[in-house]
């Protein structure tokens, strides 16, 4: 029998055994793929098949042009999470496919983790504890958050919750963003500059700017060697912001201090990777919003996104 509901990227499970999971499978026929391979694009296909409408836990699954003309069931995607850069969205205006998201649900949980990364990165969190395990007692010069200059490229919901956060730190803020500011600098305590301004005045750059087509690289080599050799960049929102080759070689050379990752070009890291080798960098694996409250809520909208669609169009 045919999924009229498809999960296909349950993979590490976050939807399987969920009460949104009892939700959707009240509402119709459902099928769920807790194992991987859906970043495949054949099977991809093969898992969505004739589906009327598909929940996108994943962003390594891409919904291009070929998935939805290979799939002419589908009418609807509804995604767990904010971004929509694995989907083509003009791809679906075209074929008819109504796309949403859940944005704001992880706002407080990327936000925190925000923080976390600086703070491990200036204060060498997880260098000392390390090298303490290892029998050392590694002393060293640290950096306080207080006083400094926080860079925020992009305030959504999670770069205004990290501006709030980083107020109570007495960190003086900046903030440049893609489209016009409309004051919203101004109403979380910031001063609005052009991105330049931004890389070269910041202690700290944090990225909380969707990824587009016009936004993707928008840190390269020429930008990011603005950035003073103390400063740091931390990234909880896309990979492909960043330029990967320019930052590795920064990093690499000490041209800045550090860095604190939390998502990556290529999702999970390759063993070899030459970020797994760095000492200034802290890394996460793209877990900052995963929370027992995030996951509840965002996967409970999702559903609903589905319920809505499949009941009102």
């Amino acid at each position: 029998m045919t999924a009229l509901i498809v999960v296909p990227d349950d993979f590490p499970s976050a939807f399987t055994g969920s009460a949104a999971e009892a939700q959707l499978r009240a509402i119709g026929e459902v099928s769920i793929h807790t194992e991987r391979g859906a970043e495949n694009e054949t099977e991809l296909i093969r898992r969505i098949g004739t589906a009327r409408a598909v929940i996108n836990i994943r962003s390594y699954s891409k919904f291009t042009a070929r998935v939805l003309d290979a799939c002419p069931n589908l009418r609807f995607i509804s995604i767990w999470g904010t971004g929509t850069d694995n989907v083509d969205l003009d791809a679906c205006r075209a074929r008819g496919v109504a796309v949403a998201n859940t944005p704001g649900v992880n706002a407080r949980a990327v936000a925190e983790h925000a923080i976390a990364l600086m703070l491990s990165v200036t204060r060498g969190i997880p260098t000392m504890d390390s090298a303490m395990r290892a029998g050392q007692w590694p002393r060293r010069l640290l950096t306080e958050l207080d006083g400094t200059t926080l860079g925020l490229v992009g305030l959504g919901a999670i770069g205004t919750r990290v501006a709030e956060i980083a107020r109570a730190f007495d960190m003086k803020l900046l903030v440049s963003t893609w489209g016009p500011d409309n004051g919203r600098a101004a109403a979380v305590g910031a001063r609005h500059v052009p991105l330049d301004q931004l890389l070269r005045s910041a202690d700290i750059v944090s990225l909380h700017m969707r990824l587009t087509a016009e936004t993707t690289g928008i840190l390269g080599h020429a930008q990011l060697a603005l950035m003073k050799p103390s400063a740091v960049l931390i990234n909880t929102a896309r990979a492909a912001l960043v330029d990967r080759d320019a930052l590795l070689s920064m990093l690499q050379k000490g041209a800045i201090a550090g860095a604190g990752l939390d998502v990556f070009h290529q999702e999970p890291l390759a063993p070899d990777d030459p970020l797994l080798s760095l000492p200034n960098v802290v890394l996460t694996p793209h877990d900052s919003g995963m929370t027992a409250r995030v996951i509840e809520l965002g996967l409970k909208r999702a559903v609903e996104h589905v319920e809505n669609f499949l009941s009102n169009g």
